[in-house]
């Protein structure tokens, strides 16, 4: 079964557990990750969808919600640019879940 953004739960289970294998942060390179949703891309209540998902420290995760340290704006760029680091270390393992069962499914309709 598909969500609205085309994706199935198997999609999205695969790139979550892909984003969660990268072990070292994307900003800080500390060991040890989480699977960060931006704040940005949602509503109320919704999470953003899988591929706005960064591999983040628990540190890092803390200020990019909830830091007084950087404007919001500042912790949006910080996200946006740990969800592209992200992106590059799934394509550089060949680790990128859901792109070729996407293209599949759309050549074939």
């Amino acid at each position: 079964m598909n969500n609205r953004r085309g994706w199935t739960q198997r999609d999205e289970r695969e790139w979550f557990a892909a984003v969660g294998a990268i072990d070292e942060c994307v900003i800080c390179g500390k060991w040890g990750t989480q699977v960060s949703h931006s704040n940005e891309h949602r509503g109320i209540g919704q999470k953003a969808p899988p591929w706005h998902t960064a591999a983040i420290c628990p540190d890092c995760h803390h200020e990019i919600d909830n830091g007084r340290h950087l404007s919001r704006d500042e912790r949006r760029r910080m996200h946006r640019d740990a969800v592209n680091a992200t992106h590059i270390i799934l394509i550089q393992r060949g680790t990128m879940p859901g792109t070729r069962a996407r293209t599949e499914r759309e050549h074939a309709s």
